[in-house]
């Protein structure tokens, strides 16, 4: 999730918790030719992802970007890459990227030509909504996928306009994996050890499930759905020290490491119970000392078996 699940953010949830079989990066955004600035380059430097199995997410669409992405990431040991055609954001769907793709069809199925006839060296998956304003727009978009040999497709069964506010659309997934031969991915609403385990049920043919939100706010969620352990309030709380520390070296300043933090605690804090007033003063804190009396707080409250849906 971009802002979030960082470099730093990755390794201390692989080395903490664990449970993943991929991580994937936030989206990276390549310029003229494939290149990528200092922030990206830094996200998907090997050193600082050793161990990971990660799997770097472009956002674009020209297909020489992607390419030429594509060539530098597998140069830094990347074997699969990911096209991003779900991002909802009115400034990346403006641009025609993300999902705003998915509403020129015709130009995607000529990028996609393009990206798979340049004999890459990588494994290319595709993340995708329905569309950009109706399910209906689905059927068409998915007989493109199905000419080419993607990896995988990941969908997220919401229409752009849909955002994340509105619920996913069951049905149009369902219809989906009846009519795809594709490896099917599932994205969308789980939270819980419970929710993945219905959707495998519902859904013997999937390949994998894909969490987001769901797994902000409870780190632990891959380990329980695997059979493992609930997440620990010391484990937590490692986690928590050790990304706040992390984050205030890296920006040298306690007041952008607490903004950093707060992304974290919008999902994380619904694994607390009786949460609400500490969730107010944290949102309020500014300074190092308020937000520590507020973490202080939220840390000696129970903790739930599972995460409250974080929306």
């Amino acid at each position: 999730m971009e802002g979030i699940t960082g470099p730093l953010y990755r390794r201390m949830h692989h080395q903490i918790f664990g449970g993943v079989d991929r991580y994937y990066t936030p989206f990276l955004s390549p310029g003229e030719g494939g290149t990528l600035n200092k922030r990206e380059l830094r996200d998907i430097a090997p050193e600082e992802n050793q161990d990971l199995p990660l799997v770097p997410q472009l956002l674009t669409r020209r297909s020489g970007d992607f390419i030429g992405a594509a060539r530098r990431l597998w140069e830094l040991g990347y074997q699969h890459i990911n096209l991003n055609l779900g991002c909802p954001s009115g400034t990346v769907t403006a641009k025609g990227k993300g999902s705003g793709f998915l509403a020129h069809p015709q130009e995607l199925d000529h990028f996609l030509e393009e990206i798979f006839s340049a004999a890459l060296p990588v494994k290319i998956s595709v993340k995708s909504r329905l569309g950009m304003t109706s399910e209906e727009e689905f059927p068409p978009i998915l007989a493109i996928f199905e000419k080419y040999p993607l990896e995988e497709l990941i969908l997220h069964p919401r229409v752009r306009q849909d955002l994340y506010r509105k619920p996913v659309r069951p049905q149009a997934f369902w219809w989906a994996a009846e009519h795809t031969s594709l490896p099917l991915c599932y994205n969308g609403d789980l939270v819980t050890a419970a929710d993945c385990a219905r959707m495998e049920q519902e859904y013997p043919m999937l390949r994998g499930l894909m969490l987001g939100r769901g797994a902000i706010a409870d780190p632990a969620v891959f380990r329980k759905a695997k059979g493992g352990k609930a997440a620990q309030r010391e484990e937590l709380r490692l986690f928590h020290d050790t990304l706040y520390q992390g984050y205030c070296q890296a920006f040298q300043s306690p007041k952008n490491a607490i903004c950093r933090m707060k992304d974290v605690w919008r999902c994380m804090i619904f694994l607390f119970e009786d949460e609400q007033g500490l969730d107010k003063a944290l949102r309020k804190a500014t300074e190092p000392a308020d937000y520590q009396w507020a973490v202080e707080g939220i840390f000696r409250l129970p903790l739930r078996e599972d995460a409250k849906e974080p929306w």
